[in-house]
């Protein structure tokens, strides 16, 4: 297995240095939509199309997901920041302040986000503390904005300039 001398702070300081997208995993079930902050996202395979996504296994959230056998990836631009930091206040559901339609799967589909990957749940792998979601792409789509992608580096929210010159 691991190595139990890696200290679990220093893990997180030196992977810190690498940056990740920050994408809204939605589902929505009996109860309404929901979603969850997720920055463990990439793609698997192009023949079958697949992602994947990394929860918690403590999540109650992916719980429901879990539950619900689909979700939608929702591919946060930079400039929704504060739609992303409304999903961790707990006394107030997001949804009621968002627009969003439903997706093939019925999963939320976020207005306004760069990108959405609509997906069945397919396996899912225990790795550590976490699961390793795979989904079955079952519908895909771009909301062609300009704007870049909100990106998690280091502990702090950014913007990735760079994109828009390409």
């Amino acid at each position: 297995m691991g190595n139990p001398n890696i200290d679990a702070s220093e893990f997180r300081q030196v992977l810190g240095k690498y940056p990740t997208g920050v994408t809204l995993v939605s589902a929505k079930d009996g109860n309404g939509p929901f979603a969850m902050v997720i920055g463990s996202f990439g793609s698997v395979s192009l023949n079958p199309p697949l992602v994947q996504f990394m929860p918690g296994k403590e999540s109650a959230t992916w719980s429901r997901i879990a539950q619900t056998g689909s979700y939608c990836v929702n591919i946060l631009s930079e400039n929704q920041l504060d739609l992303s930091n409304s999903f961790f206040d707990k006394e107030k559901d997001p949804f009621d302040a968002i627009e969003w339609r439903e997706g093939l799967t019925g999963s939320p589909i976020i207005n306004g986000c760069s990108a959405w990957i609509d997906c069945e749940i397919g396996e899912v792998h225990e790795a550590g503390d976490h699961y390793i979601v795979i989904g079955k792409v079952r519908d895909m789509g771009s909301e062609g904005s300009d704007d870049g992608p909100l990106l998690f580096l280091g502990g702090a929210y950014g913007s990735f300039d760079e994109l828009k010159e390409s």
